[in-house]
């Protein structure tokens, strides 16, 4: 596993790599176990200002590895309890990289397949390289679906359009991606990764309180009422309102020079 999750931080971003390119990334029950302990990490780490998501070689994520399951089906000893306690637990890292309070992007080089998908859509932004493309996947292999992907889907264009996503399993190109809002940006390939990693600097050196906040607010709106994301937004910019980095950006305005922020 140590060699199928590559990590390093560069200037206040956490870049995590998926390193099985031979398999396009294709998951592994110990990738995934180091994947969330490295998230849960970050998402607690106040040197860490932004995350970034990506997969060696030629592609993000192909999901779960299709071949390792065939191979091991039926010869677990765990009850099917234990096996969706155990599949549960893995998709912490979904939530981890959607919830935690910091912004995080998935940097989306060739296919990100089924949880792969996933993945990417549990990011608040997905950069796509031109020849980037998604699927869901699932159907294609007799499976419903995991890692979060319907609930983001759903949130992202809407419930017709992710049923008809997950029914036909199309495969959707950068252009596609774009038009439905599933990219948040398209690069060439040969500048995805500098883009990105310019987009993760500058959160990284942004007001990480507010991202904060920010992100209470957005978890409010999707799962509360109006009422409970008025809530979170009136104690999120009384708390903001109070942080040195606000002092700091009222002060750079009044000055007409940009602000250096110090996340706190």
């Amino acid at each position: 596993m140590d060699d199928e999750i590559l990590a390093r931080v560069d200037n206040g971003v956490a870049v995590v790599v998926l390193n099985r390119p031979a398999r396009f990334n294709a998951l592994t029950a110990g990738m995934i176990q180091g994947l969330t302990g490295l998230l849960a990490g970050y998402a607690a780490d106040p040197a860490i200002g932004c995350v970034v998501l990506t997969g060696a070689g030629k592609g993000f994520c192909s999901g779960g590895d299709v071949a390792m399951q065939a191979a091991t089906a039926g010869k677990s000893t765990l009850s099917p309890e234990q096996r969706a306690d155990g599949l549960r637990a893995g998709m912490v890292a979904s939530q981890l990289l959607h919830d935690m309070p910091k912004p995080t992007i998935a940097m989306v080089n060739g296919v990100a397949a089924g949880a792969g998908m996933s993945l990417a859509l549990a990011c608040d932004l997905r950069i796509v390289g031109a020849s980037g493309r998604m699927t869901v996947a699932f159907p294609k292999v007799g499976l419903s679906g995991d890692y979060g992907g319907s609930y983001f889907l759903t949130r992202i264009v809407g419930p017709a359009k992710a049923r008809e996503l997950y029914f036909t399993s199309e495969m959707l190109d950068s252009a596609r991606l774009l038009a439905l809002g599933l990219a948040s940006r398209v690069a060439s390939d040969e500048t995805l990764e500098a883009e990105t990693m310019a987009l993760a600097r500058e959160f990284a050196d942004g007001p990480r309180m507010a991202w904060r906040y920010i992100k209470r607010n957005m978890k409010a709106a999707e799962e509360g009422t109006l009422s409970d994301t008025l809530d979170s937004e009136a104690y999120g910019m009384l708390r903001t309102r109070e942080t040195a980095d606000h002092a700091e950006a009222a002060k750079a305005f009044v000055e007409k020079r940009k602000p250096i922020f110090n996340g706190r």
